[in-house]
């Protein structure tokens, strides 16, 4: 399933990419079109197409499921190395969440309007997955971390990979290399635990 998902946000993410160096998409009956974002600010491009500002809503909301997720796990996982992993996850994502948030605010209130509304639920494994990890006995909490936060962070490297491909901000294609490097390293280590690595 979430393969399924992280598919079917690539797909979304490579369509709107088609539009963002042609023409404005044609606008759908009764739907506001769409605003356009300033122009770029000193210091750095303002997101201000379509693809970027998607990638950052659809990453704002995924990434506030990836801390819901590690603090959960973090009070119950009993791996050290595991614990500290994600130790190390919620400080580079809450860090991340600010960046990206702090970019939809200088791309403009449109850009922020389209955050705020973007419902990642319907796409989202996450409820799910935190479900499991509160339902989970002590004695498996590491082994449903693993696989909850696994899957999470893949979908997230799938997002980030098809930006790096699509996006036109060159800001946010770095921001993207950097999720795509440290989401699939991420997956890696939590598919394997130390004991088996050694």
């Amino acid at each position: 399933m979430p393969r399924l998902i992280a598919t079917t946000l690539t797909v979304a993410l490579l369509a709107t990419a088609g539009c963002a160096g042609g023409p404005a998409p044609a606008t759908a009956p009764g739907s506001a079109p769409a605003a356009t974002a300033p122009a770029a600010a000193p210091g750095g491009d303002v997101p201000s197409s379509g693809i970027d500002v998607l990638f950052l809503s659809m990453m704002v909301a995924h990434t506030t499921e990836t801390l819901e997720i590690v603090r959960l796990g973090r009070a119950r996982v009993a791996d050290a190395e595991l614990r500290t992993l994600v130790a190390a996850i919620e400080v580079t994502e809450a860090d991340e969440l600010a960046t990206m948030r702090r970019w939809l605010s200088e791309a403009g209130p449109s850009a922020l309007a389209a955050a705020a509304a973007h419902d990642h639920s319907g796409h989202s494994d996450a409820p799910r997955g935190l479900a499991r990890l509160r339902a989970a006995p002590a004695g498996q909490v590491d082994r449903v971390l693993r696989e909850v936060l696994g899957a999470h962070q893949r979908t997230a490297a799938d997002l980030a990979r098809a930006q790096v491909r699509a996006g036109v901000s060159e800001r946010v294609r770095d921001l993207a290399r950097r999720i795509e490097r440290s989401r699939t390293a991420e997956v890696e280590l939590m598919a394997t635990p130390a004991a088996a690595r050694s």
